[in-house]
């Protein structure tokens, strides 16, 4: 369940397997690894430098320091592989509150729920034993303050859990839902240079995220590594000509995660090497999620040049006309043989003072990509704009 969540990047392994180079970061809880609003997605799935709005808690939580209105909520829906099924979707709540005076701090909280689905299970004669309706979900609550003029700092902490197995009410083998708890670092710098005559914003932003414990399926037999992730963007906007803003955007991240041991990686034909092989799956497995990131970066089989495989990258620009029309392009690449995800993100979306809307689409550059024509759709409040509403109609 959770390689499809993931986006299912095992679609692309039979190619590269044969080769023996197919060798994806593998995590539980994949889910969080999802861009839930259309903003970021249809700019190739970035956000760590953009402009903060209510969906920065999946970004970058310290941007909410820097937001312009005093409070948001944002509601957001993905249809997920919806090339192979029509009931596996993405959900995600997120919102901020400006606190204290100064307009220089924020709390922050969100609420994602991914369901994979009705999955019935069959028995050895092919006779259905029941339903599931598996479903990984997180909460998180957020706290961001500026530390200057330009720059802000936020963390974020988290309670995940995933749902996968049997319900209680089966007889047979039961397989419980895992928990897990998380939590985020992240910094955002912007400033304003003067390039000609027009004032533009360039801005700097990370986010190292998902950092925490272990998810232990099966009630700790079979243990995952969070996909704990470090996010570096920046962002560089400026006018056009009056009202008409243009804004390029380039993220890159990496997956916190040591590569899993692999047999063939080994010489498993020998005594030797398939002890060396159990030897050093026995250590992943046992390996904190600390140590992991910090191993991450270094225990890939191909060296160096494998390392540099597994960054990812995110490029794309946004324009808007005075703050009310906006329209969004970008591009995801993940190396193939790290998953091969690629992809086009396109997208609009409508702004009033009360709400917007935004919406994206997916193109998948990658052959026979699940991926492909990805929808989703994000409605924003702005609590300001709804208060003078009310205080105009009084």
């Amino acid at each position: 369940m959770t390689a499809t969540a993931a986006g299912t990047a095992a679609t692309f392994a039979a190619d590269y397997n044969s080769a023996n180079q197919f060798n994806p970061v593998q995590t539980g809880v994949n889910s969080l690894d999802i861009a839930p609003d259309a903003r970021g997605a249809s700019m190739g799935d970035l956000g760590a430098a953009t402009d903060p709005d209510c969906n920065s808690q999946f970004w970058n939580p310290s941007k909410y320091a820097f937001a312009y209105s005093s409070a948001g909520v944002s509601l957001s829906y993905t249809p997920w592989l919806r090339k192979l099924v029509n009931d596996i979707f993405l959900a995600n709540v997120a919102g901020y509150w400006k606190i204290g005076h100064g307009d220089n701090q924020a709390i922050s909280a969100s609420l994602r729920y991914f369901s994979l689905g009705e999955v019935t299970t069959s028995g050895a004669e092919g006779a259905a034993i029941q339903t599931l309706n598996p479903y990984e979900m997180s909460v998180d609550l957020g706290y961001s303050r500026k530390l200057s003029e330009k720059f802000s700092m936020g963390v974020a902490f988290r309670y995940i859990y995933s749902a996968l197995g049997f319900s209680e009410s089966y007889a047979g083998d039961q397989n419980v839902g895992a928990s897990a708890f998380a939590a985020d670092i992240a910094g955002y710098y912007t400033c304003f240079p003067m390039v000609g005559r027009s004032e533009c914003q360039w801005s700097w932003g990370w986010n190292l995220n998902n950092i925490g414990s272990k998810v232990n399926y099966d009630g700790g037999a079979n243990p995952a590594f969070l996909p704990a992730q470090l996010r570096i963007g920046t962002s560089f906007t400026f006018p056009l000509a009056d009202y008409h803003l243009l804004s390029l955007n380039l993220d890159a991240s990496k997956i916190l995660v040591p590569t899993m041991p692999r047999e063939n990686d080994y010489d498993v034909d020998t005594p030797e090497g398939m002890e060396q092989f159990l030897d050093a799956k026995e250590d992943w497995e046992n390996m904190s999620s600390i140590t992991g990131i910090f191993k991450s970066f270094s225990d890939a089989p191909g060296g160096a040049k494998e390392e540099l495989q597994e960054i990812r990258w995110s490029v794309g620009a946004e324009y808007s006309y005075n703050d009310q029309f906006f329209f969004r392009a970008g591009y995801f690449y993940e190396h193939p043989n790290k998953g091969n995800r690629q992809y086009l993100g396109v997208g609009a979306g409508f702004a009033l003072k009360v709400a917007r809307l935004d919406a994206s689409y997916m193109v998948a550059t990658a052959a026979s990509s699940p991926l492909d024509q990805t929808l989703r759709f994000s409605l924003t409040f702005d609590m300001d704009g709804i208060k003078d509403l009310f205080g105009r109609r009084r």
